[in-house]
């Protein structure tokens, strides 16, 4: 009864994750502007892989090789957020034309 519960409760976490992707690879290919993009592709990152990585550790019980899969989540989830702010800081300092495609406060 409890394998097929954690069975049940790791295949809705991988399924969720896999559809959060998804929906995000349709967003970066749907939206025209790049800070659009760049959030659609963050939210994916983090969502979608957090969710797909604690599928797999709730597939796999407690083991030494879940401990190495929270510590990627972690990790990712630590980074992602991270690259995609310098990636768009970088966007809206180099480009000029960006404030005809959206609002920009300069501090």
């Amino acid at each position: 009864m409890i394998a097929a519960l954690q069975s049940f409760a790791a295949a809705a976490c991988i399924l969720g994750g896999t559809f959060v992707m998804l929906i995000a690879t349709i967003g970066v290919n749907r939206f025209h502007y790049v800070l659009n993009r760049m959030h659609a592709a963050a939210l994916g990152d983090t969502l979608g892989l957090g969710l797909v990585l604690l599928g797999l550790i709730v597939h796999n019980g407690l083991t030494f090789v879940s401990l190495k899969m929270l510590l990627v989540l972690v990790f990712f989830w630590n980074a992602s957020p991270v690259c995609s702010h310098l990636i768009s800081s970088l966007e809206v300092q180099t480009n000029p034309e960006l404030e005809k495609e959206c609002e920009i406060i300069h501090e």
